[in-house]
């Protein structure tokens, strides 16, 4: 008895470690989506002087966690894993329809828009479940040609990644908020420009930032979920034109 128990603790372990290496994969910046050649308009606010050192990039990336992606795409990213894991396709469409008619300029629907076709074709080109597990397999190839249509932005496309896990949406959340804080303490670095210490001490308070700008999005209704910003859609602009730049946003 107490071997067949010990194989049980054994088996959930490693189903609870394989979705949080799942997660920690999902956030990395090293995932071949193209995040690295984005800087979500922080190069035009150095360009026009807003953010010329550490504690201004600091507080630029906190407030825009906490005004934007907690207020839109991580609100989004909670929503559509349920919607993937109950199968609600309507209810997917929906909200990949609401992310694409908010992007506030075109380099910013450019960015969700390549980044979600580059996160599904990398999920594709993963290995499929085992045949034990048929039926899981069968819905996730319906939900990769669903998505494939219409077409996916990132928020849709990493929960259909995250929403392959077991692991709670919470955790699904953070992860994508840590994939978006270290992505963007790195544009930092090249933008502003800051060393590598200088970078790593503006992702220390991204982090301390993050569990409450992840509750507040898993809390908001859709009546409340929105995308106005309207100095980082400004920039963005402006960003479209600018002389000389390093990122695509």
């Amino acid at each position: 008895m107490a071997p067949a128990v010990a194989m049980t603790m054994g088996t959930a372990m490693t189903t609870e470690a394989h979705d949080r290496l799942q997660l920690m994969w999902l956030a990395s910046p090293a995932l071949p989506v193209g995040g690295f050649s984005y800087s979500e308009v922080l190069e035009a606010a150095v360009d026009k002087g807003l953010v010329t050192n550490e504690a201004q990039a600091s507080q630029w990336l906190i407030d825009q966690l906490h005004l934007s992606q907690a207020r839109s795409d991580l609100a989004v990213v909670a929503q559509a894993i349920d919607a993937w894991r109950q199968n609600d396709l309507p209810r997917v469409a929906e909200l990949n329809t609401w992310v694409l008619i908010t992007r506030e300029s075109s380099e910013l629907r450019q960015q969700s828009q390549q980044t979600g076709r580059s996160l599904l074709e990398w999920l594709r080109q993963l290995p499929q479940p085992e045949s034990t597990h048929a039926d899981k397999a069968t819905t996730l190839l319906t939900h990769l040609s669903f998505a494939r249509d219409l077409p996916p932005t990132w928020p849709v496309a990493f929960a259909l990644a995250a929403g392959q896990t077991a692991a709670p949406v919470r955790d699904c959340v953070l992860a994508c908020a840590f994939g978006w804080a270290e992505n963007m303490s790195q544009a930092a670095i090249k933008a502003v420009p800051l060393g590598q210490t200088g970078g790593q001490r503006i992702l220390a308070r991204l982090l301390q930032a993050i569990p409450a700008a992840v509750d507040n999005a898993l809390a908001l209704p859709d009546d409340q979920r929105q995308a106005f910003s309207p100095m980082l859609a400004i920039l963005s602009a402006q960003h479209e034109t600018q002389y000389s730049r390093l990122f695509r946003s």
